[in-house]
């Protein structure tokens, strides 16, 4: 016990200044980093995602468990989330909430009964076709593979309470909720809409300035 109370004298400051820190990241705001290519073009692979862990929920820090409800996830909102099917933290797109009646078909997403309008661009990564998506207000980029994947079709499903329908913007490349399935409101730990920082994983790590502070 001596040796503890000695400790905490003589680190006092750095105990506390680490505690908070830690605290902080559990239930304010955290980093995600981003190891695939699912939600390219919007986010690229060695982006380092600024996490609002507020945005939704108030939690207990260090748990999942929600003592404040802010708010709900939007349609084209980017969320973070731990899934329990995927046994991993993904990052993904917001496209269907409760009750909405979802479907795709050749890649053209319909919501209650609407087809998304698409816009083609000039721009083209790894020979895919890059579209600009209208999702409600937000318009946003999607990337397609040049063949099929088998993924570019589902039938009409109903969102469920409490669940959220979610793609990446790789829609060809991406384990999403065509996998995983709906993702429950409870495993969604934030909000992403800025880059803090971004590495080129195939250019030695070097920082991509121009994606520092990048809004999504």
């Amino acid at each position: 016990m001596n040796k503890l109370a000695q400790l905490w004298r003589d680190n006092r400051g750095v105990i506390v200044f680490l505690s908070l820190m830690f605290v902080f990241r559990s239930a304010v705001a955290d980093w995600n980093d981003v190891p695939s290519g699912s939600m390219q073009p919007t986010i690229q692979i060695g982006d380092r995602l600024l996490v609002n862990k507020m945005a939704y929920d108030i939690r207990l820090p260090f748990t999942t468990t929600s003592l404040i409800k802010r708010a709900d996830p939007k349609r084209g909102d980017i969320v973070i989330f731990i899934s329990e099917v995927a046994d991993n933290r993904l990052v993904k797109r917001v496209i269907g909430v409760p009750g909405d009646v979802v479907a795709m078909h050749s890649n053209v997403l319909s919501i209650n009964g609407r087809p998304l309008s698409y816009i083609a661009t000039d721009e083209a990564v790894d020979n895919s076709k890059v579209l600009t998506e209208q999702l409600d207000t937000i318009k946003h980029q999607v990337k397609l593979a040049p063949f099929s994947t088998g993924r570019d079709s589902f039938a009409a499903v109903t969102v469920p309470d409490g669940h959220y329908l979610v793609l990446g913007d790789n829609r060809d490349n991406s384990a999403d909720s065509r996998v995983i399935g709906f993702v429950p409101r409870g495993e969604i730990v934030g909000r992403a809409s800025t880059v803090l920082f971004s590495l080129d994983y195939d250019n030695y790590f070097l920082p991509r300035s121009e994606r520092f502070l990048a809004k999504l």
